[in-house]
């Protein structure tokens, strides 16, 4: 049963946080978001935040989800255009009234942004608690508050300032924020919202916050000195198609009464079962579109004809290599692969390149080599280009570069399969 389950049960990533225990680097994730991702039918996979671990993300594979949550404040130097204002004295002060957060994570901070980007690349279902939402953010151009107190909250009258970390109320602190209406958030706690007031309490353990939201995101909630507190992609969001990409400043995990496991409201855990239920329907999403296929049986007259094709793109290959002449009596082998190149536009760029290195669109050498210098050409035209692009506008590219892969992949399948059904009726 439990082999079963393994392979049935979705799988969302989640990088550890490091403590210092007992003299030792200590990873850990809080019980709460595992608690939670458990209940709702999903498997957690903990990645662990340790050295050279952002270059084996490929074995975490196959991701459905990733939820990002705690850790130390993001280096300042991913996000900021422009130096800060605050001094040198004030950042030292910073450091010393929130020391806990401010020693900077490289390694933790190299992960989590491949992992979001991944998550934009390919549209898995992404949350992202605190940090996490910060993460998002910051992986799609935005930029961060270094610090509210020194950033936002000496510049307000007292009415306005907001206490965003109370270390000495640390779970019970709340303060108000604003909900913004026909979100998923309005959705979650509209029955709690009490006398036509959009509004909830929510807990608060950070310093710093979003400064720009990235223009693909929209405000879900505002805080009373105008913080966002919530944000998602409108147009990545509908949980039952596998679509989820949102951050939350706030912890709903934590929002539980004093000495209770009861929560504050009962919208509290719908981000979290939402949230798997995009990673859910993901997986079905994905194990669909890669279901590996029966091999095609060719029947004797289409195995002659893969020969003879296969043969054409062997004589190409080593005239592309070995650069050696070919003998007028096999030049029409060599046309035979040429017209089947020609005939089968549904190529991936992927594919096509691997024949061209492979030499099998090769008539002649001097052809050869006239369309590589062509493409080298365009390849630089288009690093010029794309040089200029936003961190946005180049996701966003790949994005579609990569739907259009997998259409072309699709579409070459089918069309295969539809000559060896057309074959077998004759």
């Amino acid at each position: 049963m439990a082999v079963e389950l393994s392979v049935v049960l979705p799988r969302v990533l989640i990088v550890s946080r490091r403590t210092v225990r007992k003299n030792k680097f200590v990873d850990f994730v809080g019980e709460y978001h595992l608690d939670l991702i458990v209940s709702y039918g999903a498997v957690p996979v903990i990645v662990p935040r340790v050295s050279g671990v952002h270059m084996l993300l490929d074995s975490f594979e196959p991701i459905h989800g990733v939820l990002l949550c705690e850790g130390e404040d993001i280096d300042p130097s991913l996000y900021n255009d422009e130096l800060s204002d605050l001094s040198p004295e004030e950042l030292e002060e910073i450091r010393r009234l929130h020391a806990s957060d401010t020693a900077i994570d490289k390694e933790k901070d190299t992960i989590e942004l491949r992992l979001a980007k991944l998550c934009l690349e390919r549209n898995i279902p992404y949350l992202g608690i605190c940090r996490g939402s910060q993460v998002l953010n910051v992986a799609c151009g935005g930029t961060l508050i270094q610090d509210i107190g020194k950033e936002i909250s000496r510049n307000l009258p007292e009415n306005q300032r907001v206490v965003h970390m109370d270390y000495d109320n640390y779970d019970g602190h709340r303060h108000v924020i604003e909900v913004v209406k026909e979100t998923p958030l309005h959705h979650w706690f509209k029955h709690s919202l009490q006398d036509k007031k959009m509004e909830i309490s929510v807990n608060s353990y950070h310093h710093q916050g979003v400064k720009k939201l990235a223009q693909r995101f929209v405000p879900m909630a505002f805080a009373p000195d105008g913080l966002v507190e919530g944000f998602y992609d409108p147009d990545a969001y509908n949980p039952a198609e596998g679509k989820f990409i949102m951050g939350l400043q706030f912890h709903p995990e934590r929002m539980r009464k004093q000495d209770s496991d009861e929560f504050d409201y009962p919208g509290c855990t719908f981000a979290y079962q939402e949230f798997v239920k995009a990673v859910v329907a993901y997986q079905k999403k994905l194990n669909s579109s890669t279901t590996v296929q029966k091999p095609l049986k060719l029947n004797q007259e289409m195995e002659k004809k893969r020969k003879i094709i296969v043969r054409s793109f062997s004589l190409a290959r080593d005239l592309y290599e070995k650069g050696s002449p070919i003998q007028p009596s096999k030049t029409s082998d060599l046309d035979v692969g040429a017209e089947f190149l020609e005939s089968n536009t549904a190529l991936s760029l992927q594919q096509e390149t691997r024949l061209i290195q492979m030499g099998a669109t090769v008539r002649n050498a001097s052809s050869y080599l006239q369309k590589l210098k062509m493409n080298e050409e365009k390849e630089g035209l288009a690093r010029k280009v794309m040089g200029k692009m936003t961190v946005e506008q180049l996701s966003d590219l790949k994005s579609f570069y990569n739907m259009m892969g997998q259409i072309c992949s699709e579409v070459l399948e089918r069309k295969l399969q539809d000559l060896m059904t057309l074959d077998e009726e004759f």
